[in-house]
């Protein structure tokens, strides 16, 4: 499979944990939701376990979404065929028995750090196959946000390109996270099984200005930009400020050093669009809430430039009049790319065996 196959709309890698909503926005009520160019519908048993179900009914593929809940089972709005949480019909009112082809298909789903994930792939896979694990989490020390969300009309792996290419934040967000050295910077560049990493050091310079408040020192700072991508498509970037002469791959605890982790999870709607989900996890301020919503509000902030120009990127790519060219920066996403194309690869031909 060549990279640029991956932008068809229906490819994508299925045995793996994406985000499929905040938590707190799946109560006792069918939300629906599209992902991976398939239709699911998401609600919470009575106990408030999730649920997560084919949103069509197999008669006439009415969304189940349009119909309601009926204690942990969900009824359409139809003909009033009902389901339980595991897709199995349980009522068929109209018929003297249930049909045995009534049946919808179950999603693996669990809820953590204030996530829903759901496995869109062999249900049998997701049960050795753990949710990532998010260091520091609940660590007394540290500080995570509730998370926030974005829509965004372009392709995921535009994104994903775009979280492993440090330099466009000195063009994108000068007012946010750009400052000097962003744009001219060496990059290491780093790759295993599980993804990609572009990191770098830049030394003895001012904190940009969404940091700059942050920080626990004056003066200037050495600065570590660590953008990372894990397959499927999980970005962590990690940003480290430590007084100038501090820095650097051993630097040391010190209260004075700032460390702010963005975790960034993408899931395709199908290949024009995007759920872009985020949280951030600092090491300090932790009983600061105004703090916290300040840092929420400029993250969000920063991710609307994002998404303004990545839109645009999406349908200049997409009908593009004439060839585009490569940059050394994009070395990153186009290992990435690679990585990605051999699993999805890897994944078919095991399905097809």
């Amino acid at each position: 499979m060549s990279i640029l196959e991956l932008n068809q709309p229906e490819v994508f890698l299925r045995n793996c944990w994406y985000v499929a909503s905040l938590s707190r926005e799946v109560g006792r009520h069918t939300k629906a939701v599209r992902l991976l160019g398939e239709a699911v519908v998401l609600y919470r048993r009575e106990d408030g376990a999730p649920v997560a179900l084919e949103d069509a009914c197999p008669h006439r593929k009415l969304p189940l979404s349009m119909g309601r809940l009926k204690g942990d089972a969900i009824e359409c709005g139809y003909h009033g065929l009902t389901f339980d949480h595991c897709g199995t019909c349980i009522e068929a009112p109209t018929q003297k028995q249930i049909p045995k082809q009534a049946k919808v298909r179950s999603y693996p789903v669990q809820d953590r750090y204030g996530l829903l994930w759901i496995w869109m792939g062999s249900p049998e896979l997701a049960e050795h196959s753990p949710v990532m694990q998010i260091d520091h989490h609940d660590h007394p020390g540290w500080h995570m946000t509730s998370g926030d969300s974005l829509p965004c009309k372009c392709n995921y792996l535009w994104l994903v390109d775009n979280l492993l290419d440090p330099s466009h934040v000195a063009w994108v967000h000068r007012s946010t996270f750009g400052a000097s050295g962003t744009e001219g910077t060496p990059l290491e560049l780093q790759a295993d099984e599980h993804g990609v990493v572009c990191s770098r050091w830049i030394v003895g310079q001012a904190p940009p200005p969404f940091y700059a408040p942050l920080v626990k020192f004056t003066g200037l700072a050495d600065r570590l930009q660590h953008y990372e991508v894990r397959l499927p498509s999980v970005a962590i970037n990690r940003s480290i400020f430590a007084p100038a002469g501090m820095g650097g791959p051993q630097v040391r605890d010190d209260p004075r050093v700032y460390r702010m982790v963005s975790y960034n999870f993408l899931t395709p709607v199908d290949g024009d669009n995007t759920l872009y989900f985020w949280l951030q996890h600092r090491n300090t301020d932790t009983d600061d809430d105004a703090l916290t919503e300040k840092i929420a509000a400029g993250a969000k902030a920063a991710f609307e430039e994002d998404r303004l120009v990545l839109e645009a990127v999406h349908q200049g790519m997409k009908h593009k009049r004439s060839p585009n060219i490569g940059l050394l920066l994009d070395a990153g996403a186009s290992r990435f790319r690679m990585a990605l194309a051999q699993r999805i690869s890897a994944e078919q031909t095991k399905e097809t065996a």
